[in-house]
């Protein structure tokens, strides 16, 4: 069902995006790969991607602003005649206490994670409903469905995006289009990567009791989930077998949200 069809990865430039990007461009889908990165970087990976028989752009789109957007959107249209699957993946973090907390940090996450997949969702819905068939995944994340210190606006803006997931998924109900959360715990990502080194430091311990020290507090199978089991789930969800999930949330993230 994947061959010919197209797919949208925001943020997939690296991480839990281009392993996700990865996984639909081995089922058979164009790729629009968007993010920001190094540009030879960028080339390799659009080059892995074309070398497994399908179309790929790349779309330098800037999640802080809608009209480019819609760009990235039509540009899949353009491009390759449909917009089948939209992966909202981009997201930055910042961590501070609620009085230290940057004005321009919170409004700039709360741009990226979740208005931007407001905006390309709207964008995106007249091509599925011109073409009868859509599949939604919004990347949110463990902190969409439990809060933790000092991160204020990612908590916000990921629990923002599990109630945007569930409006779209009534609002298409009737529709071959269905739109799910997908919640990871930790992912050892460029993200989390520079995390672990800020907690590195700040503790004087190494790299590697960082991430055990990050692994024992949250996730209780103290390891990380991958960019490949994601992509894994993301496909079933874009799977005809899904097609009566809807409006639901999936977390893979080692047992944090059972505790």
């Amino acid at each position: 069902m994947y061959t010919g069809k197209s797919a949208i990865i925001t943020g997939s430039t690296s991480g839990i995006g281009l392993g996700i990007a990865t996984k639909f461009a081995q089922l058979g889908c164009n790729i629009v790969l968007n993010g920001f990165g190094d540009k030879a970087e960028i080339d390799k990976s659009i080059k892995e991607l074309k070398d497994l028989g399908v179309g790929v752009v790349y779309s330098p789109a800037d999640m802080t602003k809608p009209d480019e957007i819609r760009g990235m959107v039509d540009l899949c249209y353009k491009e390759f005649k449909s917009v089948d699957i939209l992966v909202n993946n981009a997201g930055i973090q910042h961590v501070a206490k609620i009085e230290d907390f940057s004005e321009e940090k919170w409004d700039q996450i709360l741009a990226i994670n979740l208005s931007s997949s407001f905006h390309s969702i709207k964008a995106a819905l007249k091509y599925m409903r011109q073409s009868k068939f859509g599949r939604i995944i919004n990347v949110a994340s463990a902190h969409a469905l439990v809060a933790s210190e000092h991160k204020a606006a990612y908590c916000s803006a990921k629990h923002g995006l599990i109630g945007l997931t569930k409006v779209v998924a009534l609002e298409t109900a009737l529709e071959n289009i269905t739109c799910n959360a997908i919640c990871p715990g930790w992912v050892l990502t460029p993200l989390v990567e520079k995390q672990i080194a800020q907690s590195a430091k700040e503790k004087n311990i190494s790299i590697e009791q960082a991430k055990i020290n990050l692994l024992a507090e949250k996730q209780p199978s103290l390891a990380f989930v991958t960019p490949e089991e994601i992509g894994e789930m993301a496909a079933y969800i874009a799977s005809d077998a899904a097609r009566q999930v809807r409006g639901s949330i999936f977390s893979i993230d080692g047992g944090w949200v059972s505790t």
